[in-house]
């Protein structure tokens, strides 16, 4: 893992080219052509089929991102709720949101603690909650 980039604010979004760049492109390309196609076919069975499977290709690509999202951020509230009982011995504030949870995250050890009752209190956005964390604790392993 030394070989890793560290993060800080500006380059901690992560990006998967296939993804981002190819499919999330193409599969609403896909179905627009599909619909006009179907349109000029005047509603054939064979345009009215590419039509469906286009339509179930974007689907399937809404999901895929929002099925890795929601198990992320499952998962990072699981850690961060076990991270903050090591560090302090007590569970994290109800309080908190998951975004501000998700934003936390990215807080070193040290700072952690402080800062999330500083965004409990406060009401915190997470944006501010990463932009106010000094010593980035880096997170390689997102979806």
């Amino acid at each position: 893992m030394s070989n890793l980039k560290p993060q800080n604010y500006d380059n901690h979004r992560q990006f998967t080219p296939l993804y981002h760049y190819v499919l999330a492109l193409i599969a609403p390309v896909i179905l627009i052509a599909s619909v006009v196609h179907m349109i000029i076919e005047g509603f054939s069975f064979a345009s009215i089929l590419l039509t469906g499977i286009s339509l179930c290709i974007m689907i399937l690509t809404v999901l895929i991102r929002l099925f890795a999202a929601k198990l992320q951020d499952r998962i990072i509230r699981q850690e961060e709720t076990y991270r903050h009982m090591n560090l302090t011995g007590k569970p994290l504030d109800s309080r908190l949101s998951l975004k501000q949870i998700i934003a936390l995250r990215f807080a070193d050890d040290e700072a952690y603690p402080a800062l999330c009752v500083k965004a409990a209190e406060t009401g915190m956005e997470p944006d501010k909650i990463k932009r106010s964390i000094k010593n980035w604790r880096a997170d390689h392993f997102r979806v």
